[in-house]
């Protein structure tokens, strides 16, 4: 359904019936939509100023910085 929505930019009755029916809830597929958005936005402004996407090296150091320190 998400892939549908960013390729497409809709869902139809139909795919949200398919989620439910596998029995996501109304409340789930709202969180999994919200996000979808925020992760969307995210990548459109990442992509209009042009960042990086940063080393696997660089990942690492931050990941092994957060876990030291946590997030503060």
């Amino acid at each position: 359904m998400l892939g549908t929505l960013l390729t497409d930019g809709t869902v139809s009755a139909d795919e949200m019936r398919a989620v439910l029916a596998a029995g996501a809830t109304p409340q789930q597929i709202e969180d999994a939509l919200a996000v979808c958005a925020a992760f969307d936005k995210t990548v459109r402004l990442a992509d209009a100023f042009g960042f990086d996407v940063l080393s696997p090296e660089v990942f690492d150091a931050g990941a092994k910085y957060l876990l030291k320190r946590g997030y503060k």
